[in-house]
């Protein structure tokens, strides 16, 4: 498959889907679907056009996560330093930095298979919604690696660390409802809903304050890693410079005039991230 082929970029309403596109591998990552993620997130927190972001995979999975089989036919291939390894590795796990830091909502819509790092992509997003034939696995321990692209930081901060570590050292399939009760899911809808329900949400944030939202993710960031006197004081700046903002005023003059607010497309300043 051509680059083009193996993600398809949609833009909508304000919304960019992004669908992971190798169904005949259940959307396994390759060296060319890492690479073009990677330059689609990049360019999309650039973008004054881009509100929301949808991350999706084509066919009958979301995202199996690292390809087994090209690992296997790799195996007799000459093998870079450990070093040259660590470091490419490190490079691709900037996806999952950019699905979590983008001052833009992310969003997973998650159809059957998320796993391993397919998985962490998921976790990565600032929402996640599936139907009833999501299935959610950590997977790593299945083929011998402790696991990457970020989810030891996301799965113990949605989970809790008890149930992060069963979910790591078992690696047990959690179903549809297993994953909405542990809040892996933050809702699902039935299957011929999923993507007009997903479609909807990223819609509406896309319509919405994006100086504003941006700071709302940047303030969560920011509280799992900050005591409380460092987060207040970012609070109180990210809250007075939206104060001053064109969206503020247009949201209390639809206040005061009973109708819904119209935001412009206005951002945070091209380049700046919620982390």
């Amino acid at each position: 498959m051509s680059q083009e082929e193996e993600l398809i970029v949609r833009h909508d309403s304000g919304v960019l889907w992004l669908t992971l596109n190798r169904p005949e591998r259940r959307n396994a990552l390759s060296p060319t679907l890492y690479e073009t993620l990677l330059g689609a997130l990049e360019a999309a927190g650039r973008d004054p056009a881009v509100g929301a972001v949808v991350l999706a995979g084509s066919g009958g999975a979301f995202c199996a996560g690292g390809d087994v089989a090209r690992m296997n036919r790799q195996a007799d291939a000459p093998v870079p330093s450990p070093a040259e390894r660590v470091a490419a590795l490190r490079a691709r796990t900037r996806i999952v930095e950019h699905l979590h830091g983008m001052s833009q909502p992310t969003i997973a819509m998650v159809r059957g298979a998320a796993v391993g790092a397919g998985l962490s992509l998921a976790l990565a997003c600032d929402l996640r919604y599936g139907d009833a034939s999501a299935r959610l696995r950590t997977g790593f321990a299945d083929v011998g690696v402790p696991g990457d692209f970020g989810g030891h930081y996301f799965l113990p901060r949605i989970v809790g660390p008890a149930k992060a570590r069963e979910l790591y050292l078992r690696s047990p399939m959690l179903s549809a409802t297993q994953a909405l009760e542990l809040g892996l899911l933050n809702e699902v809808f039935d299957a011929d809903r999923l993507e007009d329900e997903v479609g909807a949400i990223a819609r509406a944030l896309a319509a919405g304050p994006q100086p504003a939202l941006g700071h709302i993710k940047a303030n969560l960031n920011d509280g799992l890693r900050l005591p409380l006197s460092g987060l207040l004081d970012r609070e109180c700046a990210r809250h007075v410079e939206c104060v001053d903002s064109s969206d503020h005023k247009e949201a209390v003059r639809a206040f005061m005039e009973k109708r819904s607010p119209e935001f412009h497309r206005s951002r945070m300043a091209p380049g700046r991230r919620a982390d």
